[in-house]
């Protein structure tokens, strides 16, 4: 996967500059997108690779060897757009662009090898699993040998460092020291609001910050502080009488500048020790705002404010001392006035020596009282005392710290000075070496020169080839677009005529119809109309493969999902089934130029690329809206592990294979009944049509491994469809964790037993819903005495399969796999409010169910279908729907119960009735 840390240039103005991002690329839409860091679940935004050139600048021939230095580069996208990133080095540069060329050139020759046909996309295979995945080959990329050679002799071979890749998430991100973007002249303007605000010193909210070399940080006033800076105010007043405007009182600062300790910087060594050569412009530019009259104001604000803070510190123990007095005081009438009340409520009638034992009682706890008063004391005084030890072992390691700076400079003049004496003693020695010594000296800088001109050539030649290989790119994808335009205009062409065609046969056929005929002659309508339908039923062939992609699509025999779109019967259900399938591509055209909901999906699964998916509001509606067909098996899968987890955490690996083999090995009372229904689960699906499909045999697997995991049930009719269904798109042991979902999870016990109990009861809550959501519809259907439940039992025991067209239907599953039983309510309601106003204007129960036998292969739009389900049917509480179960299968049981009170008296009386004995039932009938 390619991912891993760059950084991006974003902001604007004096904010404007590099960002670490976390950018990964997705191979769906040739995006890459970039997160704030590699947990992140939401994207920032994305950069379209498909669209894009890429460009880098060599540096200039002036400068040094880049090395390990940062590189940019930038991704030139449509309308002028300029994206600018930098990788931590040259080579993690030139890898990302080798990388981003070459998923480019991959995703633009698969978009032109793809299949023509509005219903796939160019993505690659491997996201789905199942039946459905072998009907989508991988794309081929285009063979362009010529292009090809070009590319490969123009690639510049790198490998990637540890910021790139997977294992670069588990990588601190690389810090980017952040660049000064102010200038000398915005620093004085903010001295001199700052003096200003400072001067007026009478609004306490006014707060101002000094940019200094070193970090500080702008502290609250604590209560006692402005107390004390009151107090100070009207002793000061004059002092401050006499420089007003100009001194500064301790009024004027309600705020105090404390210094972060571990943010303080050194001394730079090169002021301490470097000449002043060196210290000019970019070394002394964080003092330079400080010169002249701004340099003498703020000494002179320093003096007096360490001044003042000394006096301040003087006034502060006074006052500590005094506030002690009065303490002191304030106890002792506390307990003189004590005294005084127990001597003149006590003293009568009280004997002298308990008044005197009460008396030493309370000396006693005024001495203890004091002598905590005392302990007190001493503790905030060596705590003191422990806090002022800690500020001088801080300001000792720092003096020590830059005692050691300096040994270490002054080791490095010393060896400096040393190499100096001992050049001079060399030069002094030999005097034909001081000749010698100029030539040799600008022999090296020619050998540095010539090895860095060598660098540079080195560089030029690689970005040369680089450019030369986007040139080449850009080239071949420009001539693939300008075909794939020329061929999609001859389409157009093609189709527009096929239109003038029809249009031509349709209004002669109008003209013909509003003639009378009253002869019994065959009539030009009948050849027009004959031709129509001949027309309308011819099947697309492989004649004239070279207009092969010139002609309209013809609607294909199969979906996607492997449905058979057209019979072969019936003339007349061909021409329904295939006007329904035009119908369902017009839509499918429709939402694809609504784009919204797939560019929805693609960000969600681009931010769980670095996590896992959980439940979640945005993944729920995400779902509801329908899941993408090539992200399918990918969600479903990890639907069904999140309903079985607590089943599949307890068996041992190798679980459904242990199963299968026990129920081939073994006799399983279930496989006669698996054997007979395996054909006639899903006739109309290609994967399902013939004993030697592929889905048979997976499908007898998985029914026989669930026949044996629960005896209980062993097989039920309408298991077989729901394992079809799940093997279009999921493996073996996944459809049988789905089903286990479904059996097991999903719906009531006694739901796929011989007697269907929970299914009944189910039809009960849903005559209730009905009552309740759709009252004008249930009264209609009482009123001509419809039971629609025998419609509805099989929707809800299977799911909806073969009673909805195949699009709704997988939709249908997307939501009922993520939320559960409560969506097969949802939809079917919605399946009888979306045709209300239709079977309110029947007015007889024969038409009445007849229209509801096969009304539902009609509704098409999955969007307005779904719309109605989970918007126009709430609120639909699941508490409402497991109260109703309860209450109905209370009373559906005791009907089971006189039943079977019923079967049993019949029993007895044909035993003792002779004329009765011939009489049997149905399930004797059946053995």
């Amino acid at each position: 996967k390619l991912c891993g840390y760059l950084q991006k240039l974003s902001g604007k103005g004096p904010l404007r500059g590099f960002r670490t991002r976390w950018f990964v690329f997705d191979p769906r839409r040739c995006y890459l997108y970039y997160f704030k860091g590699p947990q992140e679940p939401l994207p920032l935004g994305h950069i379209d690779i498909a669209s894009a050139s890429f460009s880098y600048h060599q540096p200039e021939a002036g400068a040094a060897a880049p090395g390990d230095e940062p590189a940019a580069f930038e991704v030139h996208g449509p309308g002028g757009a300029v994206a600018v990133l930098k990788a931590a080095t040259r080579q993690d540069m030139t890898y990302w662009l080798q990388e981003l060329q070459q998923k480019r050139w991959e995703y633009c020759n698969n978009l032109d090898a793809a299949k023509r046909d509005s219903r796939t996309s160019p993505t690659p295979s491997d996201f789905s699993k199942g039946l459905v995945a072998k009907d989508n080959p991988g794309t081929i990329l285009s063979q362009n040998a010529s292009a090809e050679r070009a590319r490969n002799i123009l690639a510049v071979e790198t490998s990637p460092t540890d910021l790139v890749g997977e294992q670069a998430a588990s990588q601190p991100a690389p810090v980017q020291a952040s660049a000064i973007n102010f200038s000398l002249k915005q620093w004085s303007t903010e001295l001199k609001n700052s003096m200003s605000s400072l001067r007026k010193g009478n609004n306490e909210n006014r707060k101002s910050v000094f940019y200094t070399t070193e970090e500080w940080e702008l502290l609250d006033p604590t209560p006692k502080d402005l107390e004390d800076s009151m107090a100070l105010e009207e002793k000061r007043k004059h002092l401050a009488e006499g420089s007003k405007g100009r001194r500064l009182t301790s009024s004027a600062f309600p705020f105090d500048f404390g210094r972060i300790p571990h943010k303080a910087k050194r001394p730079l060594l090169k002021d301490m020790i470097g000449s002043s050569k060196n210290r000019s412009s970019s070394d002394s530019f964080p003092t330079e705002w400080c010169s002249g009259n701004g340099s003498k104001l703020v000494s002179e604000l320093q003096l007096k404010y360490q001044s003042q803070q000394e006096e301040l510190e003087k006034l502060k123990k006074e006052l500590l001392s005094q506030k002690e007095l009065v303490r002191l005081l304030q106890q002792t009438v506390r307990s003189s006035q004590y005294d005084k009340y127990f001597a003149s409520r006590l003293c009568e009638g009280v004997p002298k020596d308990k008044l005197e034992l009460l008396h030493q009682k309370d000396d006693q706890i005024l001495g203890l009282n004091n002598q905590l008063e005392k302990l007190n004391l001493e503790k905030d005084s060596l705590q003191q005392e422990v806090k002022n030890l800690k500020c001088k072992v801080g300001e000792l390691n720092e003096q020590l710290g830059m005692l050691m700076e300096t040994i270490q400079a002054k080791d490095e003049v010393i060896m400096k000075l040393s190499r100096q004496l001992s050049e001079c003693e060399d030069s002094s020695s030999s005097p034909s070496a001081a000749v010698n010594s100029p030539t040799a000296t600008c022999a090296n800088k020619d050998l540095q020169e010539l090895d860095r001109l060598k660098d540079n050539l080195q560089g030029y030649k690689t970005q040369n080839k680089f450019l030369n290989k986007e040139i080449l790119e850009l080239s071949a994808l420009r001539r693939n677009a300008e075909a794939r335009e020329r061929e999609w205009q001859a389409k157009y062409t093609s189709l527009e005529a096929k239109l003038c065609q029809i249009e031509s046969k349709y209004l002669i056929l109008l003209q013909e119809m509003k003639t009378p005929v009253c002869s019994e002659e065959q009539s030009p309508a009948r050849e027009v109309i004959t031709q129509l339908l001949e027309d309308a039923l011819k099947a697309e062939t492989s004649e004239q493969p070279e207009q092969a992609f010139f002609k309209p699509h013809l609607v294909s025999e199969y979906d996607i999902y492997g449905f058979q779109t057209v019979p072969e019967d019936d003339d007349e259900e061909k021409l329904v089934a295939k006007s329904r399938a035009l119908d369902l591509r017009s839509l499918s055209l429709s939402e694809n130029r609504e784009i919204s909901a797939g560019v929805k999906w693609e960000n969600y699964l681009a931010s769980t690329m670095n996590r896992e998916m959980m439940r979640c509001v945005e993944l729920k509606n995400l779902i509801r809206s329908g899941i993408p067909h090539e992200h399918r098996s990918k969600v479903w899968k990890w639907c069904v592990n999140l309903h079985v987890k607590k089943f599949k955490d307890s068996t041992v690996p190798g679980y459904f294979q242990s199963l299968l083999q026990n129920a081939l090995e073994k006799q399983n009372p279930a496989s006669k009944q698996i054997e007979l229904d395996l054909l006639r689960t899903l006739p109309n699906n290609k994967h399902y049509s013939s004993p030697t499909s592929e889905g048979i045999q997976k499908l007898r697997n998985v029914l026989l491994a669930f026949s044996w995991r629960n005896p209980d049930i062993g097989y039920c009719q309408g298991l077989n469809r729901l394992v079809a269904i799940a093997l279009l798109y999921l493996e073996q042991e996944d459809a049988f964790w789905c089903l286990v979902t479904i059996v097991e999870v999903f719906m009531p016990r006694d739901y796929y037993t011989k007697t269907l109990l929970g299914s009944q009861v189910d039809q009960r809550v849903f005559k209730d819903l009905m009552s309740e959501k759709l009252p004008r519809l249930h009264a209609h259907f009482e009123q001509y005495k419809v039971d629609y439940t025998l419609i509805t039992f099989n929707w809800f025991l299977v799911v909806f399969v073969d009673s909805v067209v195949s699009d709704i239907l997988f939709k249908i599953w997307d939501s009922f796999l993520y939320e559960g039983p409560k969506v097969i309510f949802r939809f079917a309601l919605a399946l009888f409010k979306y045709q209300e106003e239709e079977i309110l204007k029947l007015q007889d129960s024969m038409s009445i169910f007849k229209y509801l036998r096969y009304f539902t292969r009609n509704i098409l739009d999955a969007r307005k279908l779904t719309a109605i389900a989970f918007g126009d049917l709430n609120p639909f509480p699941l508490r409402q729907i497991r109260n109703r179960r309860t209450y109905h299968l209370e009373k559906v049981r005791l009907e089971l119960t006189e039943l079977e009170a019923i079967r049993e008296d019949f029993l007895r009386e044909r035993e003792t009735c002779v004329e009765k004995r011939d009489l049997i039932s149905d399930d004797e009938e059946d053995s």
